[in-house]
């Protein structure tokens, strides 16, 4: 028999930002299906993102100002440490994650207790488009290399966390806009958590990102080169 999830059992996390159109029906899955208690952190939205959050059933965190995913990400994590949940399963507001794949982490988490589990859309990138599939197959073999394990959808916000991964994330400072996800993957695997990647169904349409091809693409390539110093430094001299 598997052992039971968590002291409190798992949570889902969304990080959101002026997603109302999309928001209360992502949440209203998740709470109709019964898999976990829904955490939304409203980070400073200017229209009706938190309220229909609540409405909907969720508990939202909100911030009074937009201060970048990262910042959301973290304040989530405090959050669910403090709450006691493990794991806390984390996808995006925008609609393109689909709700019923919340089970395949959990049941991937139940089977190998992975520290941090990501939903990849590699293996059926179908309807992808192809900026976004170069941007994330270039992003991927570059998280990859640095952190020593193929990672195929390093870009991916699906993604399952232990809570005690989400407890050394506490403990790090660290990057505070849509890099923080990266960052992420390369410490948390540099630093011996164990990883595991589970199929996730994407939905592609009219979702909006909030992602800067340039001036995130820079902030990437930075953390990049910061990461690939602090990897030849850990390496041993012959």
């Amino acid at each position: 028999m598997a052992e039971a999830i968590g002291a409190r059992g798992p949570c889902v996390v969304i990080p959101a930002y002026n997603e109302a159109a999309t928001i209360e029906g992502i949440v209203r899955e998740i709470v109709a299906s019964k898999v976990a208690p829904v955490i939304v952190v409203d980070d400073g939205s200017i229209d009706a993102t938190a309220d229909m959050a609540r409405r909907a059933g969720a508990e939202v965190l909100a911030h009074p100002k937009n201060r970048g995913k990262g910042v959301a990400l973290r304040t989530a994590i405090g959050h669910v440490v403090d709450r006691g949940y493990d794991p806390a399963v984390f996808l995006d507001a925008d609609g393109q994650h689909s709700p019923g794949d919340i089970g395949r982490f959990l049941a991937r988490w139940e089977q190998t207790r992975a520290d941090l589990i990501i939903g990849t859309r590699m293996g059926n990138p179908v309807g992808m488009p192809l900026i976004r599939l170069f941007a994330n197959t270039s992003s991927s073999v570059i998280v990859s290399a640095l952190s020593g394990k193929w990672v195929s959808d390093s870009q991916s916000g699906f993604r399952l966390l232990s809570r005690r991964l989400l407890q050394r994330i506490l403990a790090q400072g660290g990057e505070e806009g849509f890099e923080f996800e990266s960052e992420m993957i390369v410490d948390a695997i540099r630093d011996g958590f164990s990883y595991a990647e589970v199929p996730i169904t994407c939905i592609y349409g009219s979702e909006r990102s909030h992602y800067d091809p340039l001036a995130d693409s820079m902030k990437f390539l930075r953390l990049a080169a910061r990461k690939g110093m602090e990897r030849l430094r850990r390496t041993p001299r012959s």
